[in-house]
């Protein structure tokens, strides 16, 4: 599968994970949702700034942690643990101080010619798709979460 992540403009994600400082990102709620276990090492994962409409990077999946029914004092721990690849502001630490997270390690980061992204009202700030073509406008194709479903 393939992966879009929208980055957080006001944080200047996009910036960190093009110069290589940040190799990793992160998504959590109070339950799985996704990617919670739907990403994979060797995976493609896309990046566009929010608001953009543009994705402008590509790299390789290298690892990925899930952690479920997480405790305070495990959330921070993990956090901290990951700080160094992860670059959160304390904004976003707040923001991603929830019981199940998802952390996703990431290499051979390069800036792609910028595709123009096709969105559609039912997307949330992580997609997984087939391809790359298929939210990328002129060859999109109706947008569900039948790729989004855990594997068997």
């Amino acid at each position: 599968m393939v992966h879009l992540v929208y980055t957080d403009k006001r944080e200047k994600e996009l910036a960190l994970i093009l110069s290589g400082k940040k190799t990793m990102v992160i998504r959590g709620a109070a339950g799985r949702k996704i990617p919670h276990s739907r990403v994979y090492a060797g995976e493609l994962i896309y990046f566009m700034e929010k608001g953009s409409q543009k994705i402008t990077a590509q790299a390789i999946v290298k690892d990925v942690h899930n952690y479920t029914k997480l405790l305070d004092d495990e959330i921070k721990s993990i956090l901290e643990k990951n700080q160094a690849k992860l670059l959160l502001s304390d904004r976003q630490k707040n923001r991603w101080h929830k019981k199940c997270l998802c952390l996703v390690e990431f290499e051979q980061v390069r800036k792609i010619e910028p595709l123009a992204f096709d969105h559609q009202s039912n997307m949330d700030d992580w997609l997984i798709i087939e391809k790359i073509a298929d939210i990328v406008i002129g060859t999109s194709k109706p947008f569900n979460y039948q790729q989004a479903k855990f594997k068997k």
